[in-house]
């Protein structure tokens, strides 16, 4: 018996329900849900009557010292957005490429990660070029292999979010740095799940979205920016972006003289406190712990599975394989089919590129990955 890392009561849906969905929508502990009633309750629904000017800038403070924390970042460098694509979309105008200039992308990447670069090559402000991510290849040597002198961005996903590919970051962005090119990572789908150590990873901008593996809601994201890109001028130059935000005076514009210069304004302080909570959970529980619990159970499935059909889009001793995400594939049974009836079970995952997307969770144990195994043995048969 494999236990869960954390206490499943935490979780309500799971009385009734096996959650293997967290690449998707995750679900929220109780800790962070009480976070979140707390402030709506306490101070949210009051106005300014519990909540100062310095109170309101304290929640980003708090987010902050979190974010740092799990990434492994220096304070100075974390921001807090309101979601990944909000900072995703500026970068390319912030970069201002040149005609004959590329970004480097994958084919089946997260939509967020590349149409901001797609809609400045529509306007003809450089080129995408894309590698694909083929199971019998490492997607690391494809995205090195198609570096060229004319590359000035490698705009990528640290674990992909339909395949559970993951990119050796640290390799790339020495690659990356050889070429002069930026790299730009989207952790959304590794942050909260494996490791993210930005002292090692090297990347020039690293984004995860506070919902999915951090345990958050929506309405709040982290990002940590390298010093050369604090020094740029934000393309979107919000209130909150400003060395001392309440110093308000229409007529000038100034920066924060580090990543707080990314914060555009007033967002979800509902979800920087759910996000706060969770995040100290996580920590608490330890990143390490959490990547080997999922390693156990990612082969507890895929060994259950192979027996009826099923296949991996990459065994869990791949070197491109992540624990927590595993992709599965039948020749006989339709993804998109498969998942509706197991849904019918309670059994709630996704179909991504027409494979059995399964997200295995702190929360998660072997009973659920029983659970699944046997549901695909029945859906699997002639």
């Amino acid at each position: 018996m494999i236990p869960s890392l954390v206490d499943r009561s935490q979780y309500p849906g799971l009385g009734d329900h096996v959650y293997l969905n967290q690449a998707s929508l995750g679900l929220i502990a109780q800790p962070a849900a009480t976070a979140m009633h707390t402030f709506l309750e306490n101070v949210a629904r009051h106005g300014n009557i519990y909540m100062s000017d310095s109170d309101e800038t304290g929640y980003f403070t708090t987010l902050r010292g979190h974010g740092a924390k799990l990434f492994h970042a220096h304070l100075s460098n974390v921001a807090i957005i309101a979601s990944a694509s909000e900072i995703l979309g500026q970068f390319p105008l912030l970069l201002r490429l040149e005609k004959g200039d590329s970004v480097l992308a994958v084919s089946s990447d997260f939509p967020a990660v590349t149409r901001p670069w797609l809609r400045q090559s529509l306007l003809g402000n450089g080129t995408v070029r894309f590698v694909d991510d083929l199971s019998g290849c490492d997607l690391t040597e494809s995205l090195i292999d198609a570096v060229d002198e004319h590359t000035r961005v490698i705009s990528v996903s640290m674990v992909q979010y339909a395949t559970g590919t993951a990119v050796d970051v640290a390799r790339l962005a020495r690659t990356a740095a050889e070429a002069g090119a930026l790299l730009i990572v989207d952790a959304t789908q590794a942050a909260g799940a494996v490791a993210v150590d930005i002292s090692t990873l090297l990347a020039d901008a690293v984004i995860t979205s506070g919902y999915k593996w951090l345990g958050g809601h929506g309405g709040v994201a982290l990002a940590i920016v390298a010093e050369r890109l604090c020094q740029q001028v934000p393309v979107l130059p919000g209130w909150m972006s400003a060395p001392t935000p309440f110093e308000f005076d229409a007529r000038i514009v100034a920066f924060a003289p580090d990543a707080r210069r990314f914060t555009l304004s007033t967002m979800s302080y509902v979800s920087i406190a759910g996000l706060s909570a969770s995040i100290g959970q996580l920590l608490a529980v330890g990143e390490r712990e959490i990547e080997a619990h999922a390693r156990k159970l990612a082969a507890l499935l895929i060994e259950g599975v192979r027996e009826h059909g099923w296949t991996p889009f990459r065994d869990i001793d791949s070197v491109s394989a992540c624990p927590h995400i595993v992709a599965l594939r039948h020749e006989r049974e339709p993804a998109a089919a498969a998942v509706e009836r197991l849904r019918t079970r309670g059994i709630i995952c996704s179909e991504r590129g027409n494979r059995v997307r399964i997200s295995l969770a702190p929360y998660n144990d072997s009973n659920d990955v029983s659970a699944v195994v046997e549901a695909l043995r029945c859906e699997g048969r002639e």
